[in-house]
C-alpha cells in the first residue's frame, strides 16, 4: 500500500458561515452554488470541489428534507461512484498532502447535508 494511506484521515465537516481557523487544514468547499454572503477572503479556500457536490438534480429533491436522507445517501453515493469522481477524490486526498481536511458546506441542517456524506466516502476510498 501506498504511504499516504499509512496516516489515519482527519476529515472535519463545517458550514460556511463559521469563521475559518488555521486548524482547519486543508479548507474544501463542496457544494456545487457559492454560500450567499461569504467572500473568497473569508472563506479562505484551498479547493472548490463543485464537481463533487450532488448534481442538482438530487439536490433538488432531496430540499434537506431528513425523511428524504436515506434516498439522498443512495443517490448521492452513486453520483460518486464513476472512475472520474473517484479520480477528483484521489487528487483533493493528495492535494491535501496529510492535512486535516475540512469539508466547507452552505446547508443550515449540520447532520443531513453531502459533507457528511463526502466524509464517508474519503474515508473509505482512503483505507481502500
Amino acid at each position: 500500500m501506498s504511504h499516504v494511506n499509512s496516516k489515519k484521515l482527519n476529515i472535519v465537516i463545517k458550514r460556511a458561515y463559521e469563521n475559518a481557523i488555521p486548524e482547519d487544514g486543508y479548507r474544501v468547499l463542496v457544494d456545487r452554488i457559492w454560500p450567499r454572503g461569504r467572500s473568497k477572503e473569508t472563506l479562505k479556500l484551498d479547493q472548490w470541489a463543485r464537481d463533487l457536490a450532488p448534481s442538482a438534480d438530487l439536490r433538488k429533491w432531496f430540499g434537506h428534507d431528513p425523511k428524504r436522507w436515506e434516498g439522498f445517501q443512495q443517490g448521492y453515493r452513486s453520483e460518486l461512484d464513476t472512475e472520474e469522481k473517484r479520480e477528483q477524490i484521489r487528487r483533493l486526498l493528495s492535494e491535501a498532502d496529510g492535512r486535516i481536511i475540512t469539508l466547507i458546506y452552505g446547508a443550515k441542517d449540520k447532520e443531513h447535508n453531502q459533507a457528511v456524506v463526502l466524509r464517508d466516502v474519503l474515508s473509505h476510498l482512503h483505507e481502500g
